[in-house]
């Protein structure tokens, strides 16, 4: 069955330089536990992949339920250096909500 992220979680994201960060924060235990194991910075620079030029790092926060990514080199060069039309990471947490995953 596959599953949107979501439909699980929540995000929170944002920027500095040229890099975004983007939270993932899971609604119950079990969810998270799940998700810690299928949610690679693999799988999240896959997902990006036509944005992301750089490494993807995964931090986790089991106290919160909530995995961190940072996402280097994704914003093209930043607000003041890039020509995207959002060169900030605000959106990223969106994005990522609209992964799915099989269950």
């Amino acid at each position: 069955m596959k599953v949107k992220l979501s439909e699980l979680c929540y995000a929170r994201s944002g920027d500095k330089g040229d890099g975004s960060n983007v939270g993932i924060f899971c609604k119950t235990r079990e969810d998270y536990e799940w998700l810690a194991k299928v949610l690679t910075a693999e799988r999240v620079e896959q997902h990006f992949h036509a944005i992301c030029k750089g490494k993807v790092t995964r931090y986790e926060a089991p106290n919160l339920l909530a995995l961190n990514f940072l996402l280097t080199d994704s914003l093209g060069g930043g607000g003041s250096e890039s020509q995207k039309t959002d060169a900030q990471g605000k959106t990223h947490g969106l994005a990522l909500l609209r992964m799915e995953l099989d269950r």
